[in-house]
């Protein structure tokens, strides 16, 4: 009975083991060229793949241009045009569209003459507004502050993006790595199956230590596919980031170790830091806005410039000749200047210029709590990796220690010495020795990850790759 019994666990573990290595290699099969992906590469290609990234890009470019708008009114207003009509003969020398020509009327006819003429005018009228009393240079300074702006809001958005996708990364090595805790346990539940199937056949110990052992494999096996399971979802959380097209299972991360030193001293500036600078550039900009406000109570001058010919076909003695409607007879040009000022506007122009005040004082507000966050995230940040470095370096002796007492029971119970549930919970110690190691590993990681994104600087994480 019992050789029957021990002939039906070894069918099926043969099955289980079959069935676990094809799913384990079932990945590898696939003919798609893997892709490795290091840390540094992650960083290039969200700031180049990633499609939201481009759309805060274009948006930079956008608000450059409101620069070379600024700068453009300059540049004279010129509008030209020519125009042909019937008109009757009481005014045809005066006739003309509004628009761009300025009517110059001729004289009224002595009797009410319905009889149509043909006229023509050809005009060009020209503004210019060389000195505006400060509004152009008011302007091109709200322009160069509006693409700061922009430029400081993409930076932010790329320094949170790039955040996101190294702490994918971080969590997706801590995966692998538990994916790897999860095989090894199976192996060495594979080992003691063996042992007490060769116990149990010689009688030293029940059978019924293979089917619990056997039970504990199927365990180690649900385990290791729910974890990859979640590592698969975290790389294709990694490649949308990235832009990888590819399947996730081809994805193939190369940086996994770290220098085990203390942080560099790095330089920080609070001026370097991305949020800090969109939060000032909101600032810059609502200030730009005021100077602009208080630039607006100002006069204007124009210098208007008119070129106009014109054709009838009634002359100055008030003789019909129809042809000469179709040419150009007579010719008139003037320049000149015009001064205007908003004499009542000043009571709307105080009341944007005190709103805007308001406004600039809660970016000044807005500004000193990001100083006072980012210092306390500095802080609480190097707290947690001094912390995590120190519960980083003990959890390798706990794990040399799990790993001989294992392999000392190991042999006690390959002697008959102790029974199943002695080696049980050594090889669940041993385990939760390794977790804890890899959780602490990770941890310090991320502690580290954490110090670089509350001083505005991932290069502070990157420079500590082996």
């Amino acid at each position: 009975m019992l050789t029957v019994l021990l002939s039906g666990v070894r069918t099926s573990l043969a099955n289980i083991f079959f069935t676990f290595l094809v799913l384990m290699a079932g990945p590898g099969i696939v003919t798609a060229q893997p892709i490795k992906l290091s840390l540094q590469e992650t960083m290039e290609k969200v700031q180049h793949n990633l499609p939201q990234l481009e759309a805060w890009r274009q948006q930079v470019e956008a608000a450059k241009e409101n620069g070379s708008l600024a700068k453009n009114s300059l540049v004279p207003d010129l509008t030209a045009g020519y125009q042909v009509n019937l008109a009757t003969f009481n005014n045809i020398t005066g006739m003309s569209y509004p628009g761009f020509l300025l009517p110059i009327s001729g004289p009224p006819s002595v009797g009410n003459d319905m009889n149509f003429i043909p006229g023509t005018a050809l005009g060009a009228l020209i503004k210019w507004n060389p000195f505006t009393f400060g509004q152009r240079n008011a302007a091109i300074e709200k322009a160069a502050a509006q693409y700061k702006q922009a430029s400081a809001s993409y930076n932010e958005q790329l320094f949170q993006f790039q955040y996101a996708a190294i702490n994918l990364y971080l969590e997706s090595l801590y995966l692998k790595t538990v994916s790897r805790l999860s095989a090894a346990m199976m192996e060495r539940y594979q080992v003691n199956l063996e042992q007490s199937l060769v116990l149990a056949k010689t009688g030293l110990k029940p059978g019924i230590d293979t089917a619990q052992f056997q039970s504990a494999i199927i365990q180690a096996e649900i385990e290791y596919l729910q974890t990859e399971k979640a590592y698969l979802q975290k790389l294709t959380e990694l490649s949308r980031l990235t832009g990888i097209n590819e399947g996730a299972s081809n994805i193939v991360l190369t940086d996994s170790a770290f220098k085990p030193v203390l942080i560099a001293a790095d330089s920080f500036s609070l001026r370097n830091h991305p949020v800090y600078q969109s939060i000032e550039a909101q600032k810059n900009t609502t200030a730009a806005g005021l100077r602009e406000i208080q630039r607006s109570w100002v006069p204007q001058l124009d210098i208007w410039g008119n070129l106009y010919a014109r054709g009838s076909g009634v002359d100055a003695q008030g003789a019909v000749h129809k042809a000469d409607g179709w040419g150009l007879s007579r010719t008139n040009a003037g320049i000149g200047l015009q001064l205007s000022f908003p004499v009542l506007q000043f009571s709307k122009v105080n009341i944007r210029k005190k709103q805007y005040g308001f406004l600039l004082k809660a970016e000044e507000a807005r500004l000193a709590q990001a100083r006072l966050d980012i210092a306390k995230q500095i802080e609480n940040a190097t707290l947690q990796y001094r912390q995590d470095l120190q519960i980083a370096a003990r959890t390798p002796v706990q794990l040399k220690i799990a790993r001989a007492v294992y392999e000392g029971l190991q042999l006690s119970y390959e002697a008959g010495l102790i029974d199943y549930t002695r080696i049980y919970q050594s090889q669940y110690e041993l385990t939760r020795a390794a977790l804890n190691d890899a959780t602490a590993q990770l941890q310090l990681w991320r502690s580290l990850l954490s110090v670089a994104v509350a001083k505005g600087n991932l290069s502070i994480f990157l420079d500590q790759l082996n």
